[in-house]
């Protein structure tokens, strides 16, 4: 038994594993979405390795893949870290209470509930952070304090964005909440059920 118990927990570190390499090269594959927000803030699917990981393994496996693949994106940071802490203080957030609430139940209905939960909390989070730690942090290291440069980008979309906390709630938290979480889970439940034999170990 306990031979069978070490073989399963090498397994699911191996494999999480590599769901940190693929998070961490999905990562790289950013890309912006005109017409609908900002050219500067690009959507990737990184989160969905780490939702994987938190619906095969439980939460603390989700979030482990986010660590790894922001401290691996250390490496080439163009941001003095402070993109890679928001990014996993939002994915953590987002796959640890998807994997929290599918662990309890687990069932097609709780990943939905879990993941409905989770980007919402994401989204939520991303708020405060994009308004105290990210976007202080740009606007003092790359335009020298003046905010103008980003709200003009907010503003050529949508002109009544004219203040921080508006842009955020009009483009940042949507963001969160349709692309970096739903998009992701969508992709998630297509996936999740034709990976989970070779995940758990049950493939022929």
């Amino acid at each position: 038994m306990e031979e069978n118990e070490r073989k399963i927990n090498v397994r699911k570190l191996a494999l999480t594993a590599v769901l940190s390499a693929v998070a961490t090269v999905l990562m790289y594959l950013q890309f912006p979405i005109p017409f609908i927000i900002p050219a500067f803030i690009q959507m990737d699917f990184s989160e969905l390795p780490a939702l994987i990981a938190a619906f095969a393994y439980g939460p603390i496996a989700g979030v482990a893949v986010c660590l790894v693949k922001n401290m691996l994106h250390l490496f080439v940071t163009t941001t003095m870290g402070v993109g890679e802490l928001s990014n996993f203080l939002l994915g953590a957030s987002f796959v640890s209470i998807a994997g929290f609430v599918y662990k309890i139940n687990n069932t097609r209905k709780g990943a939905l509930i879990g993941t409905l939960t989770g980007a919402s909390v994401m989204a939520i989070i991303s708020f405060p952070v994009n308004l105290y730690v990210t976007y202080p942090f740009f606007t003092t290291v790359f335009f020298g304090g003046n905010p103008e440069p980003i709200m003009g980008m907010y503003q050529a979309l949508l002109p009544w964005a004219d203040t921080l906390p508006k842009a955020l709630l009009v483009f940042n938290v949507p963001f969160n909440f349709v692309l970096k979480g739903l998009f992701n889970a969508a992709i998630a439940f297509l996936i999740y059920k034709p990976l989970s034999p070779l995940l758990k170990g049950k493939a022929n």
